[in-house]
């Protein structure tokens, strides 16, 4: 247990200095990426009003009965799409990424481009 302790403090800190800089507006709201070790999970926030406006994950996507197979990184991609498709039907093209003080790789990029390819901008 220390060593996830220490390995989640320092993401932690990059979240809250990242968060200084990063708001979501009514015009432009805050796509949020929370990565966990098995899902990803996805909000668009509007941090004016503190509502969430919009949220997709991996998991919603499996209990809904989703059956297909993949990687994790194969999940985010659907994470990716599915938010942004929630996102055009809310009205809202325009958003702020905010990546959680996870490294833009991997997941939380495979997210971040699917999300850009169903015509999110940001």
């Amino acid at each position: 247990m220390p060593k996830d302790k220490t390995a989640r403090h320092p993401r932690l800190a990059r979240h809250a200095r990242l968060r200084k800089k990063v708001s979501g507006t009514p015009d432009r709201p805050r796509l949020a990426v929370f990565r966990s070790h098995t899902h990803i999970y996805a909000q668009i926030i509007d941090d004016s009003a503190g509502r969430t406006l919009q949220s997709a994950s991996s998991l919603d996507l499996k209990r809904r009965g989703n059956t297909a197979q993949g990687t994790k990184t194969d999940w985010s991609r659907r994470v990716g799409a599915e938010i942004a498709q929630k996102a055009k039907e809310s009205g809202i093209s325009k958003v702020v990424f905010d990546r959680g003080g996870n490294d833009y790789h991997g997941r939380v990029k495979a997210l971040a481009e699917a999300a850009r390819e169903e015509g999110l901008v940001f």
